[in-house]
């Protein structure tokens, strides 16, 4: 029986490529070319499946150039690079990889928050200048995080993670989603409306999807609304936050600083973040522990190898495509 065929789009674990070797004809891209539409749609022109990432952009046109697709399995909780809408009507299967990475992107979550409140990066840097001669008691004064209000705007799986570990940190955690969550998902913590959220934290956490819904969530009138002394942390995506406003909001001490994981337009980022002391910056690495990484690959693994044999997968996206 002639095997399936599949594109891997991204680098990914040796094992996991064996594994789906066993099941499928595998085109994989071990060597991280980054494809132009006209080439990830020629590379998919002959394939059945395609095991894809956030940084892969699948939209109405490239769906519409490749027939034969009938999964596209995504290794990232988020898929707002995939016109949903366009593959659904295509009858193309999307799945996601939740639950397996909840820990370590809320561990990373207070990894951002402590290095952003606490000025460890700017002090790191100063530093390794050389600029450091003498201990003073006003050196890098940050903020406390015991102690302090939490807010959380999108209590799913990982807002839940990040507010339990709160409760090690004697906060007081309020939150924000369109509807309070399940009595026992988030204990201790209190639904408030957005506006009370943002005048009230210390330590503001985004953790709600991306979609055109929550597009600038946080923009400038939201910054505006936050404590001169807060702390906004985004762990979610690039785009719920206007980048420009932020810049601006930094640059003018509106907030005291800001941790970003996520950028609009990644894996390009508004250059004028370089030049700010009071944001810490890393390159969407929230989920990336080895553990948790490769339970996202096993996943997408798991989700691609059930839909093309015939299968329900476990994480399917849009549920109307069987």
């Amino acid at each position: 029986m002639e095997k399936k065929k599949i594109l891997v789009a991204r680098a990914v674990f040796p094992a996991v490529l064996e594994r789906l070797a066993s099941h499928f004809e595998v085109q994989s891209n071990q060597d991280e070319l980054n494809y132009s539409a006209p080439e990830l749609a020629a590379a998919l022109q002959d394939k059945d499946g395609l095991f894809s990432s956030p940084s892969v952009t699948i939209d109405g046109a490239l769906l519409a150039a490749c027939p034969r697709l009938k999964v596209i399995s995504n290794m990232a909780v988020g898929y707002n690079n995939i016109d949903i809408a366009a593959a659904s009507a295509a009858g193309i299967m999307v799945t996601n990889t939740p639950g397996v990475l909840d820990n370590a992107t809320a561990d990373f979550g207070w990894a951002l928050l402590l290095a952003t409140a606490r000025r460890v990066t700017e002090a790191s840097d100063w530093l390794r200048a050389g600029h450091w001669k003498k201990w003073g008691y006003d050196s890098f004064l940050g903020a406390d995080v015991h102690g302090a209000t939490l807010g959380i705007i999108g209590m799913g799986r990982i807002g839940a993670a990040i507010a339990r570990r709160a409760s090690g940190f004697d906060m007081r955690v309020i939150y924000h989603n369109r509807q309070p969550v399940a009595d026992g998902m988030a204990p201790g913590a209190a639904w408030v409306s957005k506006q009370q959220l943002l005048a009230e934290a210390d330590h503001v956490i985004l953790t709600l999807p991306y979609s055109s819904a929550t597009h600038h969530t946080i923009g400038a009138a939201e910054l505006d609304a936050m404590k001169p002394s807060a702390i906004l942390i985004n762990l979610a995506r690039g785009g719920i936050v206007d980048d420009a406003a932020l810049i601006a909001a930094l640059r003018a001490h509106r907030i005291a600083g800001a941790g970003l994981d996520v950028f609009e337009n990644e894996p390009a980022y508004a250059p004028e973040f370089l030049s700010l002391p009071n944001v810490v910056l890393t390159p969407h690495i929230a989920s990336a522990t080895l553990s948790a990484r490769r339970a996202m690959a096993d996943c997408a693994a798991d989700n691609l190898i059930a839909a093309l044999h015939g299968q329900m997968p476990r994480h399917l996206v849009n549920p109307a495509v069987r």
